[in-house]
């Protein structure tokens, strides 16, 4: 069994012609449907193309077996596999009139090869993509903007966490004919990676959220960061837009990095669309007036929890306002009830709330959910877990988060090695010894809370992905 479960996309309209012909430039008459794209074989079934990608832990090239057994019809390999099946050459041929299924094909390198036919799918619709990029709230950006043209437009959105340079040639594989948008998350660990992604998905907007301390691990500065994040606007094209916010230094300072038009919004009343008068209705949402070319809307209501949640929003009204809305249209998407957004308010044990942030966490997401807390009623509880690839910044930033915590919250659980600076930092500044709970694992966490847990608790859950702080949520999820 293959790594990464559940990277399987569904297409249509596509063949193994196609598939032939983007790796080759040269169309066999091979018109055999491919219903799904896979890099996992535990995931595969009839119809499937297998794509066996080396990993950290295994390599795909081991499951071509299992892939087949499961009903895939063709896998691309760039190693020999032994598995009895038809073998051809993608690229240097001889190629067969007909295929005896399932296949290999092989190519030189098959992440590579992904890439290509992703690209040269993408090539063949003339819609237009909207990238998305940034340290923090690049998923809850892309939810809102895509509810927003659903308003008006057939519009494709980057499912879950498909925005690597694996996950983002799959979503652009599942392109149809009646796609008329594409709102798609670029993800990076390394520099090169955000500008290889828009090679393949030639975005005509780039949406730049914030630039934090996320990867400063592998990155090693800010500065660094940001012109990661800026391969973005500086692949888009002269007739493109750059939506930049105008609040961050580091990505107001890319207007210069671009030769499209820019475009900022912010809270700043010298950006392009800006916002005041916000007030935070706790489980309710924020509300807010907009501003933008001389126009004030006032009380605008969107249901993100959360005041630093307004960038947020005027990201998606940006896209919706350059995409030609209507602001009738772009207020209805903003109340879209289908947009998934990360932080969710569910009800929990004994009659607490569970504040669901669990998708990941640094120091900037972890102070806006603790500013979100403290707007709340009741007793607030944190479980707060360790955040990691912060190199350099690693103690700095867990003490300014449990800085911030000590002033918030009645009650603390840290989880993890780093987070003890969490909890250190937190009583030092005057949060009681006794009201402070040290965890190495989810399941002690889970413990404590069952104990501690009384009606009007408000629980906020939050810690980077690693450490898979759901297992909390789901244990204190009532149902």
């Amino acid at each position: 069994m293959a790594e990464n479960s559940g990277m399987r996309v569904a297409v249509q309209g596509m063949t193994l012609a196609d598939l032939a012909e983007a790796l080759s430039g040269r169309r066999p008459p091979w018109e055999i449907p491919i219903r799904h794209v896979s890099i996992d074989s535990r995931v595969c079934g009839e119809g499937d193309v297998f794509i066996a990608l080396p990993g950290e832990r295994t390599d795909g090239h081991r499951y071509v077996g299992d892939a087949f057994q499961r009903g895939a019809i063709a896998a691309l390999v760039h190693q020999e596999v032994s598995e009895g099946a038809m073998q051809v050459d993608l690229e240097r041929g001889p190629w067969p009139e007909s295929l005896e299924l399932p296949v290999c094909f092989r190519v030189s390198q098959t992440l590579e090869a992904l890439h290509r036919w992703a690209g040269w799918w993408r090539a063949r619709f003339p819609v237009r993509v909207i990238g998305i990029t940034g340290s923090v709230g690049k998923t809850s950006t892309k939810e809102l903007t895509w509810a927003v043209l659903s308003r008006r437009y057939e519009t494709l959105k980057s499912e879950g966490n498909l925005n690597s340079e694996i996950g983002l040639p799959l979503m652009l594989l599942r392109l149809t004919p009646r796609h008329q948008r594409a709102v798609l998350e670029m993800g990076m660990y390394a520099r090169g990676e955000i500008a290889a992604l828009c090679a393949i998905a030639r975005p005509i907007v780039g949406v730049v959220t914030m630039v934090g301390p996320v990867h400063l691990e592998r990155l090693g500065s800010m500065e660094a960061i940001a012109a990661a994040k800026a391969e973005l606007v500086e692949a888009l094209p002269e007739d493109g837009v750059a939506v930049l916010n105008r609040d961050d230094p580091y990505v107001r300072e890319m207007a210069g990095r671009t030769q499209a038009r820019v475009f900022f919004y912010g809270l700043d009343p010298e950006a392009d669309l800006w916002a005041d008068e916000i007030v935070s209705e706790g489980l309710e949402g924020i509300r807010f007036d907009l501003h933008y070319r001389g126009e004030t809307f006032r009380r605008v209501r969107v249901s993100l929890l959360g005041r630093h949640s307004v960038h947020t929003a005027l990201r998606a009204i940006a896209v919706g306002v350059l995409e030609g809305l209507t602001w009738d249209e772009i207020f209805a998407g903003l109340r879209d009830p289908r947009a998934q957004l990360r932080l969710v308010a569910v009800p929990g044990l004994n009659g607490s709330i569970i504040l669901d942030d669990t998708y990941n966490a640094s120091p900037p997401s972890m102070l806006a959910a603790l500013n979100l807390l403290a707007e709340l009623e009741g007793r607030k509880i944190a479980v707060l877990g360790d955040m990691l690839e912060l190199g350099t910044y690693e103690v700095e930033g867990h003490r300014l988060v449990g800085g911030r915590a000590g002033t918030v919250v009645d009650l603390l659980i840290t989880v993890g090695p780093r987070a003890r600076i969490i909890a250190r930092e937190a009583m030092a500044v005057g949060l009681p010894a006794g009201r402070v709970w040290v965890c190495d694992s989810n399941a002690e966490a889970i413990e404590i809370l069952r104990r501690i847990l009384k009606p009007g608790d408000v629980v906020l859950v939050k810690g980077s992905r690693g450490l898979r702080m759901e297992e909390i949520v789901n244990a204190l999820c009532e149902g």
